[in-house]
């Protein structure tokens, strides 16, 4: 059976990668678990990571308090830790060796994973009134905004097991509690986007852990991209024309944010080719001002520059390009009623 090893004469922090367990579980975290369900020691855990006991002490009341969010009592209580056989310490009768069967990390990401979706799930929240909104019985969660319109907007799905991650992380933050939860980005959580988002833009061409892939203008133009914040789409869908009419109806405003976010997960998968050139369909010049403002996040002074074309031309033109892209997902969507 494999098992994870604890011992106190390890010279790594406790914490380090150990077995199964992905480097970015919070190691606090993990002498938590010890102390509470192996019943490890203050004295130990401070051997093990070389820290005083009072860090430890608080470290491990800190986690009993956090308890209290939804997500991290379910992410904790589904990574109990259960010994298989405990050596007694000849001296001072503390645990020397503990043999732990490992949790079920089919609930953990993996640090690949971890990164690639923090990244993309952190940018969707550091956007202005965006919430991840997760029901208490379903497995995948959602990250909405209101729009101009008033109506909300569905910008990111999350997996259930990535929300609790990041709970863990302190990057989210429960906002409020109920049936359904809704959690904001912490200040730790944009500090970590910001560490995040460098470490891709330090990768020309795209490919670092698992990380998101940049096609060839992306990477050479990584300073135009709009990073955080707001995005052109979210510019242009509170604009108004001369009769007070929103420029961007909630449709095609919805149709680029769902084209984002299939841009953004189809990118994650390592080494994959995707042949982003078919937007063509949509019409000349319609997919490459969609793909530049909705997923690549260029301003629109920049893809009209880009683009070759005249000031001004390019905002007419995307709002042509997510009507027929709005049309697209909702024929896309018959089709697939009728196959069903």
């Amino acid at each position: 059976m494999t098992v994870i090893r604890f011992e106190l004469a390890e010279t790594e922090r406790f914490g380090a990668r150990l077995g199964l367990w992905p480097q970015w579980f919070p190691s606090s975290a993990l002498a938590y678990l010890a102390h509470t369900d192996l019943g490890v020691s203050i004295r130990a855990l401070s051997r093990l990571s070389q820290c005083h006991p009072s860090t430890i002490s608080r470290q491990i009341s800190r986690w009993e308090r956090l308890r209290d969010e939804s997500l991290i009592d379910e992410a904790l209580s589904r990574l109990s830790l259960k010994p298989l056989a405990i050596a007694a310490h000849d001296k001072k009768k503390e645990p020397a060796l503990i043999h732990v069967m490992p949790p079920e990390t089919s609930c953990l990401p993996d640090d690949q994973t971890f990164a690639a979706e923090a990244r993309r799930i952190l940018r969707r929240l550091s956007e202005p009134g965006a919430v991840l909104a997760l029901a208490s019985d379903m497995e995948k969660g959602v990250v909405v905004r209101e729009t101009e319109a008033g109506t909300t907007t569905r910008t990111a799905v999350v997996e259930r097991a990535l929300a609790q991650a990041l709970a863990l992380k302190d990057w989210i933050v429960c906002a409020a509690e109920g049936r359904i939860t809704r959690n904001r980005i912490t200040s730790a959580g944009r500090a970590a986007l910001g560490e995040l988002l460098a470490k891709a833009e330090n990768h020309a061409q795209g490919f670092a852990e698992g990380q998101v892939r940049f096609d060839s203008r992306a990477a050479k133009g990584g300073a135009r991209r709009a990073m955080v914040g707001e995005t052109p789409l979210m510019i242009l869908s509170r604009r108004r024309e001369k009769d007070g009419e929103l420029f961007l109806a909630p449709a095609q405003v919805s149709a680029g944010e769902r084209l984002r976010e299939d841009f953004e997960l189809a990118q994650m998968v390592q080494g994959a080719s995707y042949d982003w050139e078919a937007l063509l369909e949509l019409g000349p010049g319609l997919g490459h001002i969609v793909l530049r403002c909705c997923c690549e996040l260029e301003g629109l002074e920049a893809a009209e520059r880009g683009l070759g074309w005249s000031a001004r031309s390019g905002k007419i033109v995307l709002r042509i390009a997510l009507e027929r892209l709005g049309r697209y997902y909702v024929s896309l969507g018959e089709r697939n009623k009728m196959i069903g």
